[in-house]
């Protein structure tokens, strides 16, 4: 079934219920939307681009912060045909305007936040003929619609555009971690196949209530909601990240999944040890499931994690862009005693862990992650010879290094290019990352290599002190001596861990900063 045809589905089953609640806790504010105003304005929207001029395959750019009109214009787009072009709200406006020509975008909706940044370039936008814009009256520059002026003037009924299950969806760029943004084209199959796959893995039904904090542009958070989309359940966006806002939407919403990434799970447990927070002011018994993705999770936290919230189930999730998102690998509910790996292969899904000849390895030895599922996206829009390096006979290379203990379970190694060569050894940042996250002092970490004359890269860990802690070099590298040598960080840093929306660490910032010879990538 489209997702859109399962919004509509949702809407005559559970028309006069909540789907989505915004909250706001910096401004006090909340709003709610039932599954009718959803289905309605998506149609809305539809028919308002329609209405000047775009059809079936052209691209529309989708540029806004969380808030509750962004899945509707998300569904708004695809109901058209269109393909929707959501883009990272931390973008430059040069990055901007790479992916608008890229996509050769004919129309965008775009956020207050974004107002300076399109008035930059929006003379060099030449093929967007329209734009929308979502925000106060009084910012609203002169060029654009008013996203609630065009939707109160279009019909709300379905425009009943004739779309096929294996029509192209949706273009996802990725985040620049690596290098230029790429872009990711995705079907109406891959979109369906995300809601089946985490629903699969999550037992949401339709009492369950979905806490929705990182970036909807990705895909990440939107396909976790799909688990609680195909069932009509409702999710509650949260505006913010601050621990007590976390807990507040939680206790207030009756929720009771949550996806955190690693940085708001620290942080939250940052604020209990240190008496900021007292879990005694809410109420948190409904909360289920605690489940996290989007970069590789230090076992030290969940530890922590179940110490304090003893009941939470807590699964992980592995997964890419080029995947539809989290859930070609999972770990599952049932495997917590498998904290570290990212787990087995997901609902529908296949794996190889294979080396440079694309030939599987020996089992228990590292090597390159590769997927095959109905996540698998079409191609990487435009550039067939990066397509090609990626994807062969269905199979997706991931990038990520992995291996495979004896009981099948997968755990991830690293990066394949943040892997550091010293002294014809391969080390793997995540080791060490998982190793240091362990100290009780420590309260984020990156690990790059730098360049050496002599031995071609050393190790060197970037540290974040927790709030009201203390730790001397010294007393870092003595905490070291439990890892074999070649593994202990050459050089010990004390500074911020740069972080992107998703929660990845910047890697190719750090080495900017520090030197690395990598810093390109």
């Amino acid at each position: 079934m489209l997702i859109a045809e399962i919004l509509s589905r949702n809407a005559r089953m559970y028309g006069d219920e909540i789907a989505l609640i915004e909250r706001d806790p910096l401004n006090k504010k909340r709003k709610e939307l039932t599954w009718r105003e959803f289905d309605e304005q998506a149609s809305s929207f539809a028919n308002a681009l329609i209405s000047r001029g775009v059809k079936k395959g052209d691209k529309v750019i989708h540029l806004m912060t969380n808030c509750i009109e962004w899945l509707p214009a998300y569904f708004g787009i695809l109901r058209t045909g269109a393909w929707v072009v959501p883009l990272n709200f931390r973008f430059s406006a040069q990055d901007i305007k790479l992916c608008a020509g890229i996509a050769g975008a004919t129309s965008m909706i775009f956020g207050e936040e974004f107002i300076e940044r399109i008035n930059d370039i929006r003379g060099d936008l030449k093929t967007i003929n329209d734009y929308i814009f979502v925000g106060p009256d009084e910012l609203r520059p002169g060029y654009t619609e008013k996203y609630e002026d065009i939707l109160r003037d279009s019909s709300s009924v379905d425009p009943g555009i004739e779309i096929s299950i294996i029509d192209e969806a949706g273009l996802y760029f990725t985040s620049g971690t690596t290098g230029t943004p790429k872009p990711i084209l995705l079907t109406q199959r891959n979109l369906e196949a995300a809601c089946i796959v985490e629903n699969r893995h999550h037992n949401q039904t339709h009492r369950d209530n979905f806490l929705l904090i990182p970036p909807l542009y990705h895909t990440g958070a939107k396909m976790h909601w799909f688990g609680h989309f195909i069932v009509g359940s409702r999710a509650v966006i949260l505006k913010g990240i601050k621990p007590e806002w976390i807990l507040e939407a939680v206790s207030e919403e009756k929720v009771t999944v949550v996806w955190l990434l690693v940085p708001w799970a620290q942080d939250i447990l940052l604020a209990i040890e240190n008496g900021s927070i007292k879990l005694e002011d809410y109420q948190l018994d409904q909360w289920r499931l605690m489940h996290i993705g989007a970069q590789p999770v230090p076992p030290s936290l969940i530890n922590n994690w179940k110490k304090v919230f003893p009941h939470h189930d807590y699964d992980t999730n592995y997964g890419l862009s080029e995947t539809t998102g989290p859930g070609c690998v999972h770990l599952g509910i049932e495997n917590s005693h498998k904290v570290g790996a990212i787990g087995v292969p997901g609902f529908d899904w296949e794996y190889q862990i294979v080396g440079e000849d694309r030939q599987p390895v020996p089992s228990g030895q590292p090597g390159e992650l590769m997927v095959k599922g109905p996540g698998v996206m079409k191609e990487y829009y435009g550039n067939p010879e990066a397509t090609s390096q990626t994807i062969f006979n269905g199979w997706l290379l991931t990038g990520d290094m992995a291996r495979i203990d004896s009981d099948g379970f997968i755990w991830l190694v690293d990066r394949k290019k943040d892997v550091i060569i010293t002294g014809g050894e391969n080390i793997f940042p995540v080791e060490i990352e998982d190793f240091l996250a362990g100290n009780n002092n420590i309260q984020d970490v990156a690990v790059i290599g730098i360049p050496d004359e002599r031995l071609g890269e050393v190790s060197v860990a970037i540290i974040k002190i927790k709030p009201g802690r203390s730790i001397t070099e010294e007393e870092l590298n003595d905490f070291c001596l439990k890892l074999p040598r070649y593994k202990r960080p050459k050089k010990i840093i004390f500074g911020d861990v740069p972080r992107n929306p998703t929660g990845k660490i910047e890697k190719p910032k750090l080495r900017e900063i520090y030197g690395g010879k990598r810093a390109s990538f």
